[in-house]
This record gives C-alpha cells, sequence and structure tokens, in this order.
C-alpha cells in the first residue's frame, strides 16, 4: 500500500517532510544508499502499518480515501512479537553494516542512535516479552481507546463521522486482540500488582455501566456531529450508530477484559517492584538504559537521588526560613501546610476549571514572549491548554503533554489535571506551565517537528523520556533563571518541582531494586515534597506500573546542566545561551551521550 501511496501521490512527501526530503520518493523504487534512506524506509513503513500513528501524525488525513487509515484499528495478532524479532534483527545487522568511514559525522551518530534503540527492543522483546501492564490505571489499553477517538480522530467532515463509526465496530475485535496477550502473561506468571486490579475494574465497569448518553464516546462525538453542517436526517443516522456501535462493541469489548481482570484478581501479585516478577531485576536494569540512556546502576540512581534530595530540601528551607515559617519543622511539612493554605488554592466553584485553564494559558503567553531572549528561533505550532477529561482525571498525572499534528490542524497541549482542588496550588502553576508548555515540552518537540534540517529518522524515529524529560524539567529552572518566578513562592514551586523529581530517583529505585512497598515510597515522597494524598498516591502507582521511566526526568536534567556549566567554563565571554541550546535541541531527540557529542562540538567551534 505505501508503495501505491507514494507513486501516485508525489507531492505527498512535499507536505510531510519538507522540500529537502524529495529524494525519499525513490525509497521503495531503489536498494537504499545511505543509512538515511534505509532509516527512512523503515520509519515509513512502521508508520505505514499503524493506522493511529497515521491519524495522529495528521498529514495524510487529505489521502484517506487512498489508505482508509482512519476508518481502522490495529488489531493485535499472534505473532506479533515473533515478527517484531525476526524484523528488529534483520534491521540491526542492516545497520552494521554502514562502514564508519563512509559516513558523514551526522550520520556516525544516527548509526549509534538506531543501534541503541533497535538493540534495546530486540532484548524487550526476546527476553522480556510480557513484563509490561497492557491493562493498567494510567495508561491502559480501555483509558488509551478512549482517549484516542476523542481526542485525535478527526471530524471534520461527513466521511470523518463515519471513520469514527467504523473505528468503534473495532475495538472489541481490538481488545479480543490483547486479551490473547493477558492470558500469554498469565501463562508466564504475570500478575499486576493488587491496587492496579482495584483500579482497573473500577474504571472498566464505569465504562460499561455508562447509559449512551453518558459514554464520552456517545457525549464527543455527538458534539462534534453538532458542529458540522448535515442535516437532520444525517444527525439522527450518526446518533443511532454511535449507540448501536457502544451496544455491539464499544462495550462487549469493554467486557473482555473486565471478565478477564475479575477472572485473574485472585492471582495479582502482593508485592509491588518489578523485582517480583520473572526476570524483573535484569528487566528494570534494561529499562534504567531505554529511558535514562546510560549504562548507571540501579544503585548509583538511587544515591543521585538521596543527594539532590539533601541539597533541594536545603536550599527551600533557607527560602521558608526567610519567609517566617517555623524553622522547627521539615520541609515536607511547611509544604504540605502551604498545599493546605486556602491562600493558594482556588475557590471549588462550577467555573474553577475555565479559571485555572485561563490562569494557565496566560502565563504560557507570557513565557512565549520572555524565552524569546534564550533561543534562536521560537516554534511556530501554537499550544493551549485543556483540562484532563474527567473520565481519567482520577488516575492521571497532575499534568502532561500532547504534540501538534505536522500540518498544522492540530496545536500542542498542555493538558492540567485539575480533579482535587488540592493538585493546583497556585504557587506550583508556573512550574508546571514551564515544564509541559513554554519552554519545556512543547518548544522542545515543536522545534523538532519543524526542524527541516534534520532527516526523516533524526525527526521522527527516536525518542528518549532523558532528553524529553530531562530538557523540560531543564526549562523549569531556566525560566526561574529568566525572572519568569520572581515571587519566592513560585520559586518554592519550582523547587518542589525539582524535589519531586528527586525523590523519584530514590522511590523508583527504591521500590523496583531495593524492594520498598508502595506504602514506605508514599510515605518517604509524603514527608520529603509535601505534597498532597492524593498526588502521592497517584504518582507512586504510576511509578509501579511503569517501571524506570520515573528516572529519566532527574538524570537528563543533571547531564543538560552539567554540559551547560562544562560549555560556560570552557567558553568564559565566548558562551551563549542560545548557541548552548541549539546545541542542545537542533538534533532531534537524542540519547544523552549524542546531546554530550553535539555540546562539545559546539565548544570547538566556539573556541576556533
Amino acid at each position: 500500500m505505501i508503495k501505491k501511496i507514494l507513486k501516485h501521490t508525489r507531492n505527498l512527501l512535499l507536505v510531510t517532510f519538507g522540500v529537502g526530503s524529495l529524494y525519499l520518493i525513490n525509497l521503495f523504487f531503489m536498494k537504499p544508499f545511505s543509512i538515511d534512506h534505509f532509516l527512512a524506509k523503515e520509519l515509513i513503513l512502521d508508520l505505514a502499518s499503524s493506522p493511529e500513528e497515521l491519524t495522529y501524525v495528521g498529514v495524510l488525513d487529505d489521502y484517506n480515501w487512498l489508505t482508509n487509515h482512519n476508518s481502522k484499528l490495529s488489531i493485535p495478532k499472534e505473532t506479533d512479537i515473533e515478527d517484531g524479532i525476526e524484523h528488529t534483527e534483520k534491521t540491526i545487522k542492516t545497520l552494521y553494516k554502514y562502514d564508519d568511514s563512509r559516513l558523514s559525522d551526522t550520520q556516525k551518530s544516527t548509526k549509534k542512535i538506531a543501534i541503541f534503540d533497535y538493540e534495546n527492543h530486540l532484548r524487550e522483546l526476546r527476553d522480556f516479552p510480557y513484563l509490561d501492564y497492557p491493562l493498567n490505571q494510567i495508561g491502559g489499553i480501555h483509558l488509551n481507546t478512549i482517549e484516542f477517538m476523542n481526542d485525535m480522530h478527526p471530524i471534520r467532515k461527513k466521511s470523518e463521522a463515519n471513520d469514527f463509526i467504523k473505528r468503534t465496530d473495532l475495538i472489541k475485535e481490538v481488545y479480543e486482540g490483547v486479551l490473547a496477550d493477558l492470558e500469554k502473561q498469565a501463562m508466564n506468571g504475570i500478575y499486576p500488582p493488587e491496587f492496579v486490579y482495584g483500579h482497573v475494574i473500577k474504571q472498566l465497569n464505569e465504562f460499561i455501566e455508562y447509559s449512551n448518553e453518558e459514554h464520552p464516546l456517545y457525549t464527543q462525538f455527538m458534539s462534534k456531529i453538532n458542529q458540522l453542517d448535515l442535516n437532520q436526517e444525517d444527525i439522527n443516522y450518526f446518533e443511532n450508530e454511535i449507540k448501536r456501535s457502544i451496544s455491539e462493541s464499544v462495550t462487549p469489548g469493554f467486557e473482555v477484559l473486565r471478565d478477564f481482570m475479575i477472572s485473574t484478581q485472585k492471582y495479582a501479585n502482593k508485592n509491588h517492584g518489578i523485582w517480583s516478577q520473572p526476570g524483573g531485576e535484569e528487566y528494570y536494569k534494561l529499562k534504567i538504559r531505554t529511558f535514562t540512556t546510560t549504562d548507571y546502576s540501579p544503585e548509583k540512581i538511587h544515591q543521585m537521588g538521596l543527594s539532590e534530595v539533601k541539597r533541594i530540601s536545603e536550599r527551600m528551607r533557607y527560602i521558608l526560613s526567610s519567609l517566617g515559617y517555623d524553622e522547627s519543622k521539615s520541609v515536607g511539612e511547611l509544604m504540605n501546610e502551604l498545599n493546605e493554605n486556602p491562600d493558594f488554592l482556588y475557590a471549588d466553584t462550577p467555573d474553577r476549571k475555565q479559571i485555572v485553564v485561563k490562569d494557565y494559558t496566560e502565563m504560557v503567553e507570557e513565557a512565549y514572549e520572555v524565552m524569546k531572549g534564550y533561543f534562536h528561533t521560537m516554534p511556530k505550532s501554537k499550544v493551549i491548554v485543556k483540562a484532563v477529561p474527567e473520565y481519567s482525571e482520577r488516575t492521571a498525572a497532575g499534568g502532561y503533554y500532547q504534540s501538534p499534528a505536522l500540518d498544522g490542524s492540530r496545536p500542542g497541549v498542555f493538558y492540567a489535571n485539575l480533579y482535587d482542588i488540592k493538585q493546583t496550588p497556585t504557587y506550583s502553576m508556573r512550574t508546571l506551565a514551564y515544564h509541559e508548555a513554554t519552554p519545556g515540552h512543547h518548544h522542545q518537540i515543536a522545534h523538532s517537528l519543524e526542524n527541516e534540517d534534520l532527516t526523516l529518522y533524526r525527526r521522527f524515529g527516536y525518542f528518549t523520556s532523558a532528553f524529553a524529560e530531562g530538557w523540560a524539567l531543564y526549562s523549569e529552572i531556566l525560566a526561574l533563571e529568566a525572572g519568569l518566578a520572581e515571587d519566592p513562592y513560585d520559586e518554592l514551586g519550582i523547587l518542589q518541582s525539582e524535589l519531586f523529581r528527586a525523590v523519584r530517583l530514590v522511590v523508583d529505585t527504591g521500590m523496583h531494586y531495593k524492594r520498598w512497598t508502595r506504602e514506605e515510597a508514599m510515605k518517604y515522597m509524603k514527608t520529603k515534597t509535601g505534597m498532597s494524598d492524593t498526588e502521592v498516591r497517584v504518582e507512586i502507582e504510576r511509578y509501579i506500573v511503569w517501571p524506570g521511566q520515573a528516572l529519566s526526568y532527574k538524570v537528563g536534567m543533571i547531564k543538560i546542566l552539567e554540559l551547560r556549566k562544562k560549555a560556560m567554563n570552557k567558553l568564559g565571554d565566548k558562551f551563549n545561551i542560545k548557541d548552548f541550546h541549539s546545541a542542545v535541541l537542533d538534533h532531534g531527540n537524542p540519547p544523552l551521550f549524542i546531546v554530550e557529542e553535539m555540546v562539545n562540538n559546539m565548544i570547538k567551534e566556539n573556541l576556533n
């Protein structure tokens, strides 16, 4: 199918990948002659195999008449793992065949990135195929499906509304495929912890018990239908169709998953760390390598965390003391009191969410203007603020980011969780806005998407939390340095955020390496950060089902700050913050060892 697409839509590549990538037209009609061609071809084939990714990228929507991707969902197959192993092994062999002496410096970096990524992926497929949790309380397939359909699937015309129905008609089949994977996981003795069962069964039951008129797929779908220029007959047709699809496919699909969870609940893991699963200790080391792009041991990271918690807490104590707070109390106790202080909380009014979103929006817009002095270029794509959807807000993180569509049809979105009023003390809002939007995730991701100097693979082919989350956490400190948080309470909010990420180093390794219980980790986080009970529980439970990911933030930030200090020391008066940020951001989303290479190159160039 992808060959047919490229044959008949020459200008598609211009729209999708920019003028500089016209050579991609030849990718499927000749043997790839460079590593960039090879990786671009692999990326396009991967993209073409995922209708969800094609919808997410957005640039092929005008060609849906040819691809039909907007009417499809990925159905798990029995041979997915075996096929993945075979394909990844072939890809790695091909990558090693490219002779370094014939590669440019950029291509050598690309080769390092690709081999690092594919080898990690191969090991996970081959050695640990069932050690994730497809059903979990924060990113399970049941939540992802609803979010994808409501937030990603476009409904701008009648045909896209029909495609929506075709997709919801496939949901039961998708979940039956997921069920087969869950059964294989169970055969290998792998079951989630008890609390996961409690959350997921409750979530599934809520979806099952919705009336048609209450179901989030119905409400969001009909809201979009009513905005189209349709006659009443068409509106009635679509209303009947979405109700039918929910009754015949969506709800039965959720029942398939719910029934499995109920039937296996008695086997729930009594422990919380991944160490307790078959092969869990080695799997955790692999996840550390994948998420942090380092070979740090769990012990090294644990000690880094303890050291950073001590350093940040001392700075926070200094500020709190200067503000007149009780020096006999711990930083965590004082921050917890701040969380409870009504002076820093919004009134619990019916329009509270709209007010908070408006305030966040003003912070993002202010940051955009100030940050112009720290970067050579600013993103063209806009970012907007939304509240986390109600159906996932009780278990979702405090905030997260969704990148824009390549064609500009969809802006970036900073989602703020406004479920618990105590989750949004005013002094903590700026740091979250800077982390998720500008100069954080939105700035970095949009910058890469808009960078036409990057090859296709370097722009879209590799992602690492160490870089993305490390940059976002660094952005909070950058905003403080830029004067965007002059109020000492706002600085406390930024420091609390940094402390939070340092605590993550301790609790993640604590649970998955040192065998702490969930309750021990919650107690440590609560004591050190003063976060609300709701936030602490949600975060700790997130780390349990997503081992290693929480380490990437602070590890990445530490590396970026370390490299900035090195550049400042080496360059002295020649140091330019804009040049440093370009060295970090202009190369896509690379592992930290590539970021270090790029900064070293920048230093050498500026010294000459």
